[in-house]
């Protein structure tokens, strides 16, 4: 049996309803983000996990805590797992965006891995701090289930990166719903993708009623 690793991304904020850029910001889950994690810890207590290894922000850590609980297991806390950081645009929807910071927007839309935020990371950037844990955590488990618990632009990248993907289309190729699943094996044959932006744990209702 070979590594399989569990992408999830943090359930629900406020910002991820609105759309807003929210990279640094140390936003809470709404009522809706919690019931997601608490949905996923009930569809997959039953998983024999090895790790569970998480961004340090808020909304992350909220998102792992009830499967962490259920099992019993602690979340290891890596900084590498941070959401990209977005500088300048940290809290404020595109359309201010567009209109505040034009010239980076339109280079940022066309070539992201390249181009940064204004004042912020690169795709690149992410994508190499987000890839150091994952080598390390390919190191420590060799096999067995390994939970990563992060967010929308990180989780991209990493799957860019396992999967062959041009960085620089991780916006255009990939989608990733709040609180969405995506699975990816490791076996001689390289990395597999079995799952994507998955969120069939949850009830229909709560899919429904949820932010993007």
């Amino acid at each position: 049996m070979g590594l399989t690793f569990y992408f999830l991304r943090h359930g629900e904020t406020t910002h991820s309803q609105t759309g807003g850029y929210c990279g640094a910001l140390d936003v809470e889950l709404t009522p809706s983000g919690h019931q997601m994690a608490e949905a996923f810890a009930e569809a997959h207590a039953s998983i024999p996990w090895e790790g569970i290894y998480v961004s340090p922000m808020k909304r992350t850590v909220a998102t792992a805590t009830p499967l962490c609980n259920a099992v019993g297991m602690e979340m290891q806390i890596r900084d590498g797992l941070k959401e990209m950081f977005f500088g300048e645009w940290e809290d404020h929807a595109p359309e201010y965006v567009e209109a505040h910071h034009r010239n980076d927007y339109v280079r940022w839309l066309t070539e992201p891995a390249w181009n940064p935020p204004t004042g912020g990371e690169t795709g690149v950037q992410v994508a190499s701090r987000a890839n150091l844990v994952i080598a390390d955590i390919e190191e420590k488990h060799t096999a067995g289930n390994v939970l990563v618990v992060s967010h929308k632009t990180t989780i991209r990248l990493i799957l860019c990166s396992l999967l062959g993907i041009d960085l620089g289309r991780y916006r255009d190729r990939i989608d990733m719903p709040a609180a969405s699943l995506s699975v990816v094996t490791i076996d001689v044959h390289g990395p597999m993708l079995q799952r994507l932006g998955d969120r069939s744990y949850m009830s229909k209702a709560l899919r429904e009623r949820a932010g993007t």
